[in-house]
């Protein structure tokens, strides 16, 4: 009896893991229907319409500018082709790219943990590992695969870019053990070329993982497999450079990125204390193997993280992906190896830790199930779990606004949300380093809503961006909406008022 117990554990286990999957994946395939708005996916609604205007001329997607722009790339450039030829609107290729980044992001994980085990509860416990173990505060980011964040960001190229890079560590481990042709690592280049286009800092945790793999690889490359992994290398380089809707190298500046990404380095040990267990992991593994890539991929994107914090380079903070990912994949290999290789308390212990862990992670993040249930039919026990706050929609303001029409406004949310309706804005929402004038954009919005500047400066200001659209908040400063330049066309939640420019 005594000898029949632990394996019949372990198989409840894995049926739970399984089980447990399947839930979390159709809540996130309700999330793909819901969409739920907050962060950035205005700006990815933008660049959809401004493709869908113009294809090879797009344009700034959020100001009348003729500029280049980052968010131009393979990924967005196909859906708006797919928007295009299939007569979708912008919020159903949304759903799409929802729909795909969740698929990739799901297959590669299971294909990057099947070159490290065979052991079939090995990948249910790894999603849950990258879905759940992170910590006892809320934590939504862009890139970041955590349950939060991923029901925020699904629709955006950091989660198809993820997934792409998961697909290109498990494809580079197969091609260095089965030693593949030049055409095969050729490939390997041009899929890292396309993770570094469609979100360059998911590009950089690709290209940090890349290295992990090449390191920690064994036996070491010969000579032929190296010129091979040099010439996979050089496409991934040059493709980028050939790119024709932004110079890839002008990136490099920063646009002044690291203000915005200082919140990174807080909190630490609140957002990430459970993942703490898999560090424990990564020094097992890495005991049994110096080489071991999961641990010199944790390695190498702690130290840029904590560089990062040292030098005041906050964006270097985006790579916290791969540090998060190498100890929570490390965690699920080392405990389905425990199970069943394992006797006693090393077989049943690390599986009884993580699953704690895991609940603690669920119930953390279980506010996410408000985002696609009423309140009352949320069980009673998490009505009251924290969940990050969705934003206010604009759609009432945009039914208004023709598409590709300049409104000005200064609310954080309509800046953030208008264009993904087609319509512009003076100010960008986010920092531009393409776009010469921002900081002028900046300015004038500014003195536009302030308080003692003149009718005629704001006349002036209107004229000169081309504004036709004012959107305030009832009672604010800037024209009073019984100025005979402006005229109401709609009033919204919130207190806000469109208004209409009649007379410049």
């Amino acid at each position: 009896m005594t000898r029949t117990a632990p394996p019949l554990a372990v198989r409840a286990a894995r049926r739970s893991a399984a089980a447990a999957v399947v839930l979390l994946t159709v809540l996130l395939l309700l999330m793909v229907v819901r969409l739920p708005w907050s962060g950035d996916l205005g700006m990815h609604g933008a660049v959809l319409e401004r493709l869908r205007a113009d294809l090879l001329h797009p344009g700034n997607p959020l100001v009348d500018e003729d500029t280049d722009s980052p968010y131009y790339s393979p990924w967005t450039v196909a859906l708006a082709l797919v928007a295009t030829v299939g007569g979708w609107s912008t919020f159903a290729v949304l759903r799409l790219a929802a729909l795909a980044g969740l698929v990739l992001l799901g297959t590669g994980t299971a294909a990057f943990v099947r070159t490290f085990t065979r052991r079939r509860a090995a990948v249910p416990l790894a999603l849950l590992c990258v879905l759940l173990l992170y910590g006892v505060r809320l934590f939504a980011w862009s890139g970041v695969p955590g349950l939060t964040s991923l029901c925020l960001t699904l629709a955006y190229p950091s989660t198809f870019a993820l997934g792409l890079a998961l697909h290109l560590w498990a494809l580079l481990r197969r091609a260095l053990a089965g030693a593949w042709g030049l055409a095969g690592f050729l490939a390997l280049g041009a899929l890292l070329a396309g993770v570094l286009l469609c979100h360059q800092f998911t590009g950089a945790v690709a290209v940090l993982g890349a290295v992990a793999v090449l390191l920690g690889a064994r036996p070491w490359p010969g000579k032929v497999v190296r010129r091979r992994v040099a010439a996979g290398a050089a496409v991934a380089l040059a493709l980028p450079l050939c790119w024709p809707y932004y110079p890839f190298l002008a990136l490099a500046g920063g646009g002044g990125l690291d203000a915005i990404h200082r919140p990174l380095y807080g909190h630490l040990a609140q957002k990430f204390c459970l993942t703490g267990l898999g560090v424990v992991a990564l020094a097992a593994r890495l005991r049994r193997d110096r080489r071991d890539p999961l641990g010199l991929l944790f390695a190498l994107s702690a130290a840029v993280f904590a560089a990062g914090w040292v030098s005041g380079h906050y964006a270097w903070g985006r790579v916290l992906p791969a540090v998060l990912l190498s100890a929570q994949l490390a965690l699920a290999v080392e405990v389905a190896e425990a199970a069943a290789r394992g006797a006693g308390a090393r077989r049943w212990l690390p599986a009884v830790v993580t699953g704690a862990a895991l609940l603690a992670g669920a119930w953390t993040q279980a506010g996410v199930l408000s985002y696609v249930l009423r309140k009352d039919a949320v069980p009673p026990g998490l009505r009251d779990v924290p969940a990050v706050a969705l934003w206010p929609r604009f759609g009432w303001a945009a039914a208004k606004v023709p598409k590709r029409a300049t409104v000005m406004t200064d609310d954080y949310y309509a800046l953030r949300t208008l264009p993904a309706y087609g319509p512009y804005t003076v100010a960008p929402a986010y920092p531009d380093a393409f776009l010469p004038d921002e900081k002028r954009r900046r300015e004038a919005t500014r003195r536009y809503f302030a308080p003692a500047t003149t009718r005629a400066e704001r006349l002036g200001i209107l004229k000169e961006y081309g504004v036709r659209w004012v959107l305030q908040k009832n009672g604010g400063t800037g024209l009073a909406p019984g100025d005979p330049a402006l005229r109401a066309a709609a009033r919204g939640p919130g207190g806000f008022s469109l208004l209409e420019v009649v007379d410049r």
